[in-house]
């Protein structure tokens, strides 16, 4: 009896069980586009792509699934990216010093941080209207750096934008007999670095464990003797620093300034933490089903323009529909449970 209880498994958090069902749902779609549209799909390089890509919705994502954990939301991420790409741009144009962009970028991210996360936990202001007053501050002051785009022309920038790690292995082979192998930027390390620190921060550390905590029931982390409006200070400060680097990582990906980069990452972020199998009333998220998350809002898009359907709403719409099917799949799953325990 004694063996029976040690080695018998204990049953998935609600959060490992979202996870799951994500990651699940991610490989079975992409196994799919492999077996139908065939084409790209059955390359290494395409998941790749998707990588490179999305480097940057992947840190941003990773900061608001930490707010959202945490009961929080913000908005004002896809402002800040832009806010960051397009100060970066314009000092390192003017002859600036690229560790020094990189403190700038940072800078941007933790002043957000620091002033939204002061008024959403201290004041006690709603965090909608404190991140979308954010979010049109920083959309103004990108305008008024510059209405143009800008190109970063910085030599020393551009040997860094073109670092890419060959792994040749998982290569093709091209009609003309050469050999591409499969490429990675660098954005995609840091995004992966990224999502492995704050994944270690949300499943070893206390404070990820406070996030849980007051995003689960505030009262109960009060009891628990939890500092509930640090802890959610903390939140925004990560993510506007995540804000900060990637906003940094969008400039290595496109190389240049534009008053609408980022338009709509904010969304995006939301749809693929949710995907991921974060809940928008908090307690509940992980960074991996993050991750995972955007990587499915990505293959649908790809299976829908591989489709024929390259017009941009097919692609609203299909994520207008994804974001439904996974809330509603998430409270039929945790609804089911929690029928399950109390019976």
């Amino acid at each position: 009896m004694e063996n029976t209880k040690k080695f018998r498994r204990e049953p998935l958090t609600d959060t490992q069980l979202l996870m799951t069902i994500t990651i699940g749902i991610f490989f079975a779609m992409y196994l799919i586009a492999m077996a139908v549209l065939k084409g790209g799909f059955l390359r290494p390089q395409q998941i790749f792509d998707m990588l490179n890509d999305n480097a940057p919705l992947i840190i941003t994502s990773c900061g608001l699934t930490i707010v959202m954990i945490a009961g929080g939301i913000d908005i004002s991420v896809g402002a800040v990216t832009s806010l960051v790409v397009m100060s970066c741009v314009l000092y390192l144009n003017r002859g600036g010093n690229i560790f020094v962009s990189v403190l700038l970028a940072l800078g941007i991210g933790l002043a957000f941080g620091l002033v939204q996360g002061y008024l959403i936990s201290y004041l006690e202001i709603q965090p909608f209207i404190v991140t979308l007053a954010g979010m049109f501050f920083a959309r103004g002051l990108t305008t008024i750096l510059s209405v143009n785009p800008q190109k970063a022309e910085h030599e020393g920038f551009a040997k860094l934008r073109d670092v890419k790690i060959e792994i040749s292995w998982l290569g093709y082979v091209a009609k003309n007999g050469n050999r591409i192998p499969a490429r990675i930027e660098l954005g995609v390390v840091i995004a992966l670095a990224c999502v492995l620190i704050i994944f270690l921060l949300l499943k070893f550390h206390k404070l990820g464990r406070g996030f849980y905590a007051i995003g689960g029931n505030q009262q109960s982390a009060l009891m628990l003797g939890i500092n509930v409006k640090r802890t959610r200070f903390i939140t925004y400060i990560i993510s506007g620093l995540l804000s900060g680097i990637a906003g940094y990582v969008f400039m290595m990906h496109t190389g240049a300034g534009n008053a609408t980069n980022a338009a709509g990452m904010e969304m995006n972020a939301i749809a693929s933490s949710i995907i991921g199998g974060t809940l928008l009333t908090g307690g509940v998220g992980n960074v991996v089903g993050t991750l995972f998350g955007t990587l499915t809002l990505t293959t649908i898009n790809k299976i829908v323009v591989s489709s024929g359907l390259k017009d941009p709403w097919w692609q609203k719409i299909t994520t207008g529909g994804m974001l439904c099917f996974f809330i509603l799949l998430q409270s039929i799953v945790l609804s089911r449970r929690s029928k399950k325990k109390q019976s």
